[in-house]
């Protein structure tokens, strides 16, 4: 019976460490979404000749205006870029 609870608390605690592992990661995202940088997107297309780009930004999302603007005057309307993470350097 002992080594049972034994075997339950070692999942509580490996669950907990995957837990907050989970959060971290999250959260690292989170914060990486709002900063301003280099960001890297997929542009998915209706026509099927996805890519991906980086853009600058004030954040995430203005990275990403800036992409789609630039992606429209080019005369592809029906590509959207969807935020992939921001990326270094």
């Amino acid at each position: 019976m002992s080594r049972m609870w034994v075997a339950v608390a070692v999942g509580l605690m490996v669950t907990a460490a995957g837990v907050a592992v989970a959060d971290n990661l999250a959260s690292s995202k989170q914060v990486d979404f709002f900063a301003p940088g280099k960001h890297q997107f997929y542009v998915w297309c209706g026509s099927g000749h996805d890519y991906t780009a980086v853009e600058r930004g004030r954040s995430a999302e203005d990275a990403q205006m800036r992409l789609y603007n630039e992606v429209k005057a080019k005369g592809s309307p029906a590509c959207w870029p969807v935020w992939q993470g921001k990326v270094t350097g």
